[in-house]
C-alpha cells in the first residue's frame, strides 16, 4: 500500500497549493511537476545555497540539466541533505564540469555500433533498441549524459519502424533490450505497438525492458501498464537501485506488482563513490532487492563518460565489495560485477580470484573465508573432438524440447494423446485380423 506521508503532502503543495494525495500517486503529476531549477529545488525542499553555490550550480545546469521528481525529492534527508545518497544522483555537482583527462562523450561506442538509428548492435544475437530520450529523473551518474535533455533527439515513430526492420531483417537476433531514456515514460499505447510488432518477429525470442521508473517514479507502474505487459511474455524487466532507502513502500509495490505479473525482475546498480561504495550498503540493498523478488544482476563500474569522475571508484573498491558478498550472503544475491570496456568491448566481469593455482591434475582453490583445498581433475576424461561437423559427432545433439510420453493406462487417463485402448502384441484376435488382411 502506497504511503502518504505528511511531508509529502507538503511538498505537494509546494509545488500546487490544491494537490490532493490522487495527484501525489498520480505519475504524470511527477512528471509535469518535475523540479528542474536550483530556485524551485530549494523552495520544495526548504533548504538555502549561498549564491555562490547556485552561481557554480547553474553553471554546471547550463551543461547537464537537472530533472528530479517530486516523489524521488521527497525522499531526501533534510537535516544532511548534501551527504544524502539521494540528493548525490539527483542534484548537480560542480565536479560534473571537470572533464577528466580519460573521459568520454560516448565511452561505450553506442553511437559507432549502431546500423540504424536507435538500435546498438554489439553482440551477436541481442540489441539494445533506444525507444525513448525521456527519463522520470536525470541521473547525475548517467552515462549517456550526451542525450539528457535532447528534445530533438526523441525517437519517431518513423526511426521506431526502421528499428524494427532491423531487427525483422537480422535473423540472429534473438533477444531484445528496450532502453533509453526510459520506455515506461511512453504512453501505455505506444509501449503496446512496440511490444506487439516486436513480438511479430519469429526470431526473437525475448524482450528485456530497463526502467529506473520503480526507483524515482514507481506510480508509472499502474494496473493498466502491467495488464498490458503482461500479454507480451516471455518479457524480462530490470530495474536501477543503487541504495538501500530508494526501496520504499511504494517502490516495493511497483515491484510487487510486476513480479505478481509474472514478470522476472532483476536490478542492475552503479557503484558510486560517496553514495554506495560500501559493502554494508550494497548486501543490504541486494537482500532487499530478492526480498522483494528481484534478482541482482549487475554491479556497474562507473563509466568514463564525461562529468563522472567524481562518482568513479577503484575496480579494486568493486572486488573489496564482491568479496564482502560471496559466501556472506545467498548466492543469488551476489551481482556479476562487471566494466563495461570503453571502446564498445562489452561487458567486462571482474571478480577476486578463488583459484590460488593450478597444476595439470589439480586446481588449489580458496574459498570466502580463506580456507585452501584442491580438486583433484578426473584421470578417464576424455575430450570429445570437435570439428564443427556436427553430423558425425557421438553426442546426441537433439535440441529441440523431449516429448512427454504416456505409457500404460496413464496414456489412456492422459489428456494429450488420443489412445482410446492397449491390447497386448500377442493378442489372437489381432492375429486373425492380420491373416484376413
Amino acid at each position: 500500500m502506497n504511503i502518504y506521508t505528511q511531508h509529502q503532502q507538503e511538498l505537494a503543495e509546494t509545488l500546487r497549493p490544491s494537490a490532493s494525495r490522487s495527484d501525489w500517486t498520480d505519475w504524470k503529476w511527477h512528471v509535469r511537476h518535475s523540479i528542474k531549477t536550483v530556485d524551485d529545488f530549494e523552495k520544495v525542499l526548504g533548504v538555502s545555497f549561498s549564491e555562490k553555490q547556485k552561481k557554480l550550480y547553474k553553471m554546471t545546469l547550463a551543461k547537464f540539466p537537472m530533472s528530479v521528481t517530486p516523489y524521488y525529492l521527497s525522499l531526501i534527508d533534510r537535516e544532511d541533505f548534501e551527504n544524502d545518497p539521494i540528493f548525490m544522483q539527483s542534484f548537480p555537482c560542480v565536479e560534473e564540469l571537470k572533464i577528466g583527462r580519460y573521459d568520454m562523450t560516448d565511452p561505450l561506442h553506442e553511437d559507432r555500433d549502431s546500423p540504424v538509428p536507435g538500435i546498438t548492435h554489439r553482440y551477436p544475437d541481442r540489441v539494445l533498441f533506444h525507444v525513448s530520450n525521456t527519463c522520470a529523473m536525470y541521473c547525475r551518474h548517467c552515462t549517456r549524459k550526451r542525450k539528457v535533455g535532447d528534445r530533438d533527439s526523441i525517437p519517431t515513430r518513423e526511426v521506431l519502424e526502421k528499428g524494427i526492420e532491423y531487427i525483422r531483417n537480422t535473423p540472429r537476433v534473438r533477444d531484445v533490450l528496450l532502453s533509453g531514456g526510459d520506455p515506461f515514460l511512453l504512453s501505455d499505447d505506444r509501449l503496446d505497438w512496440l511490444l506487439t510488432e516486436i513480438g511479430k518477429i519469429e526470431h526473437v525470442e525475448v524482450v528485456r525492458i530497463g526502467t529506473r521508473t520503480p526507483v524515482v517514479l514507481p506510480y508509472r507502474i499502474t494496473e493498466d501498464l502491467v495488464e498490458m505487459l503482461k500479454k507480451h511474455h516471455p518479457l524480462w524487466i530490470n530495474t536501477h537501485f543503487n541504495h538501500p532507502r530508494e526501496l520504499t513502500a511504494s517502490s516495493r509495490r511497483a515491484l510487487q506488482r510486476l513480479a505478481d505479473a509474472g514478470i522476472p525482475l532483476g536490478n542492475q546498480s552503479v557503484l558510486l563513490a560517496g553514495v554506495n561504495d560500501c559493502q554494508r550498503l550494497i548486501k543490504t540493498l541486494n537482500q532487499k532487492l530478492v526480498k522483494n523478488r528481484v534478482r541482482p544482476y549487475y554491479l556497474y563500474q562507473c563509466d568514463m563518460s564525461e562529468g563522472l569522475t567524481h562518482f568513479r571508484t577503484p575496480i579494486g573498491k568493486g572486488i573489496e565489495i564482491l568479496e564482502s558478498l560471496r559466501g556472506h550472503t545467498s548466492g543469488f544475491s551476489v551481482p556479476t560485477y562487471v566494466v563495461d570496456a570503453p571502446g564498445g568491448g562489452g561487458k567486462i566481469p571482474v571478480m577476486p580470484n578463488y583459484i590460488v593455482s593450478w597444476g595439470p591434475n589439480k586446481v588449489v582453490l580458496r574459498n570466502y573465508e580463506g580456507v585452501i583445498t584442491t580438486y583433484h581433475e578426473p584421470t578417464t576424461y576424455e575430450s570429445s573432438y570437435c570439428d564443427r561437423e556436427c553430423s558425425k559427432c557421438n553426442l546426441q545433439l537433439k535440441e529441440d524440447d523431449a516429448e512427454e510420453k504416456a505409457i500404460g493406462i496413464e496414456k489412456l487417463l492422459s489428456d494429450w494423446d488420443d489412445t482410446t485402448s492397449l491390447t497386448p502384441w500377442d493378442n489372437e484376435r489381432m492375429g486373425r485380423r492380420d491373416d484376413v488382411a
